[in-house]
């Protein structure tokens, strides 16, 4: 069966809405900066990717101001997406539709009221309880649009976003749906940063994948959303289709909590599963839209991954990391970068990996530094990986 991707919809630090987040990768533009949700003193980085230029439209604000921040994302992002899908207004399509959320943190803006609740020894309100559950986010989009089809949560670390879309495209094949909406989500908050923070990390100043000099990685929120349909449905209702879903991967390498597999072996498997899905040859690829977080171990594993799947063809194909510009978006990270590889593959250019001054003897790939890159684009793969081992690749290509 063929999956089409028809509708997109994205909030993230360099823009809200696909064509503000696509001009703003192309031209090279950071969403990095000081934060301002909520106080850093006594925190060692103080620098992350916060949504500021968005809004709730007016059409949702009535029934979800109340909502959580982050689900107030992936409502805007989902909004958009119908609209560029044209089912929107198609109850009949919607009340069968799948899907499927990711997310690493759930609703932490009122998570964080339940914290302070417990420090403080009182009571702790029903609200913000319901609004911090992970199911929330789902609840609220369904009732919105009458979505009734199969619904799931997921948080698979930092590969959530990607492995939302694998999950969305396996229940298309199976037969449990014919349209799905899948994405995933995430916001900034105080309880976040610090376990973030525990982690070690993140950088003080910038996201720099693949430079020598790179030393960490900095977090941000948002929510990207992808519709997927099976084909033959988007062709019958004269659908926009932006790529096709070619093929997918998920696994777990259960190699470490936090470090990733020797030679990035966790992800050279899910790489190759993707292709194998795909019935596709690594030469078949024409660009990776790299993990990339900007930290010692991920690139040079990285690196050695995709070299270990495309042997020599990787050093023809063109890769970049867009969290040079948005940063780690957590749960919404797969989902962003996902987004973005499929615009490539419709305009046929390629977002810069920025920040990029000293080069690496163990990233030796031909990554798209500081300037984009227009090339032909027929097949991106978006690689994603996550602490816990968590592991997860989609192959978009063009549509005809």
């Amino acid at each position: 069966m063929t999956i089409a991707l028809t509708g997109m919809g994205i909030v993230s630090p360099v823009g809200t809405g696909v064509d503000a987040y696509w001009k703003a990768l192309c031209d090279g533009v950071s969403g990095i900066d000081e934060i301002t949700r909520f106080d850093t003193e006594g925190y060692r980085c103080t620098r992350a990717g916060e949504v500021h230029d968005w809004r709730l439209p007016q059409s949702l604000h009535g029934c979800h101001a109340d909502a959580d921040l982050a689900t107030q994302f992936v409502l805007k992002a989902v909004d958009e997406a119908l609209a560029h899908s044209g089912l929107a207004m198609d109850a009949g399509k919607l009340s069968e539709a799948a899907l499927v959320l990711a997310t690493n943190f759930g609703g932490m803006e009122h998570g964080d009221r339940l914290l302070q609740h417990i420090c403080e020894h009182t009571a702790c309100d029903a609200e913000d309880f319901r609004e911090y559950c992970f199911q929330t986010a789902g609840d609220r989009t369904a009732q919105t649009w009458g979505i009734g089809g199969p619904r799931e949560m997921l948080s698979l670390s930092c590969s959530s976003g990607t492995a939302a879309i694998a999950r969305a495209a396996q229940l298309i094949r199976a037969g449990h749906a014919t349209t799905a909406i899948a994405g995933g989500y995430d916001v900034l908050s105080r309880f976040a940063w610090s376990g973030l923070m525990a982690l070690r990390t993140i950088s003080q100043t910038c996201v720099r994948p693949f430079d020598k000099n790179r030393d960490g990685t900095i977090f941000s929120e948002g929510a990207g959303v992808l519709l997927l349909e099976d084909a033959d449905q988007a062709r019958e209702r004269n659908a926009p289709i932006l790529a096709y879903v070619a093929g997918t991967g998920v696994n777990n390498n259960a190699f470490h909590l936090t470090a990733p597999a020797k030679n990035g072996a966790g992800s050279a498997a899910v790489m190759r599963m993707a292709l194998a899905d795909a019935d596709m040859e690594p030469d078949d690829v024409d660009h990776v839209n790299a993990h990339g977080t900007g930290t010692p171990p991920n690139d040079v594993t990285e690196t050695a991954a995709i070299k270990d799947v495309f042997g020599t063809h990787a050093f023809t194909m063109p890769v970049t990391s867009i969290k040079s510009m948005i940063g780690h978006m957590m749960g919404a990270a797969g989902a962003a970068e996902a987004i973005a590889s499929v615009l490539s593959v419709r305009d046929d250019v390629i977002p810069p990996t920025v920040n990029f001054e000293t080069p690496d003897p163990e990233c030796d790939l031909p990554y798209v530094l500081n300037v984009k890159k227009h090339a032909t684009v027929r097949t991106v793969l978006s690689n994603s990986a996550g602490i816990g081992g968590c592991n997860a690749a989609v192959i978009f290509r063009a549509s005809e």
